[in-house]
């Protein structure tokens, strides 16, 4: 396989992912919103902080409302990570990849984009609209998921479509779990204990986590341990554990993957040692942040040494070079 097709395997799936997870993350944001007492506020604000656009935004927008965040996050093609940006580029790179993929792949890709380019608009309208047309994209890309796996060939492109996810679901679930950040409560609300669990029932519901959650940990939603099991439980496949111990395997099966390997592992470890009991909505803010530097680490290696390696001379971020082959 040639670097250059590798390197649009792997942006193909961390759009789709992104995608997805936007949409997972704007419509816990709902959810978070409904639940708010009489007296709390969110800090909209922080929510582009938290998708790390927030440059982006106030070049293009001069006040931080939920409309203009919504937009933002939904529609505007000026921003590459909005929701539409990522399907109309996963599309794009799917166009060149048809002989790679299973031939159904360009068909549901493409019937998103056109589903999102007539609908983006009305999602931005209404929370109700955009409920319903943000589930509609996940519920699209949990098909294209059960394609790949279910009629792709296991081999190297099949790998790096699984890293490519993998390291973007680990890093947007970093970003839904740092959400609560953006609540303010009153000081001295008597209900705070009853509201926080109705956000954290909020963010396991909006990486479809809360039956799981319930089966496997406990009955009651309890922030310390929601926060263990979305970082650190293997048996989920969201957790941020488990989405690297899915690149591990993927780079047992790729081609000098040595050092990518040591990186993967060893911030999985550092995750299962770091535990994060008793901190508080700041501390944990600083922790995802790093384990989101950390994570960008782990992408900078992989592209670096995968899709970047061959250039000769050539400017960082250029494209690979298409004569150089992507051994297997």
């Amino acid at each position: 396989m040639l670097a250059r097709a590798a390197e649009n395997l792997y942006w193909m799936a961390r759009y789709l992912e992104r995608a997805e997870n936007t949409a997972r993350l704007i419509n816990s944001t709902t959810h978070v919103l409904l639940d708010l007492p009489l007296g709390a506020t969110f800090g909209w604000a922080n929510l582009i902080e938290i998708a790390g656009l927030d440059n982006l935004f106030q070049q293009n927008y001069p006040e931080a409302n939920e409309e203009a965040i919504m937009r933002f996050l939904i529609e505007d093609t000026r921003n590459p990570s909005s929701i539409l940006s990522c399907v109309q580029y996963a599309r794009e790179n799917t166009r060149t990849l048809r002989e790679v993929l299973p031939a159904e792949m360009w068909e549901s890709i493409n019937s998103q984009y056109l589903y999102l380019r007539d609908n983006a608009a009305i999602a931005c309208r209404s929370r109700r609209d955009r409920y319903v047309v943000l589930n509609n994209v996940i519920e699209q890309r949990h098909a294209i998921i059960g394609l790949v796996a279910g009629s792709m060939g296991h081999d190297i492109a099949y790998q790096i479509i699984k890293l490519g996810r993998n390291l973007e679901r680990a890093d947007m679930t970093t970003r839904i779990l740092d959400l609560n950040s953006a609540v303010q409560f009153p000081k001295d609300s008597v209900l705070h204990e009853a509201l926080m669990e109705r956000i954290w029932m909020s963010t396991l519901n909006s990486l479809s986590a809360y039956q799981t959650y319930r089966r496997l940990v406990s009955m009651h939603v309890r922030s310390d341990e929601v926060v263990a099991f979305l970082l650190r439980d293997m048996r989920f496949p969201r957790s941020v554990e488990h989405c690297l111990g899915e690149m591990e395997s993927c780079f047992t099966l790729m081609p000098k993957s040595q050092q990518l390997q040591q990186l993967a592992a060893q911030l999985r470890q550092r995750i299962a040692r770091n535990h994060t009991n008793g901190l508080g909505a700041a501390a944990l803010h600083e922790y995802l942040d790093r384990l989101q530097a950390e994570l960008g680490g782990l992408h900078d290696a992989l592209t670096q040494q995968y899709f970047h390696a061959y250039h000769d001379g050539a400017p960082p971020g250029e494209k690979p070079r298409t004569e150089i082959e992507f051994a297997e």
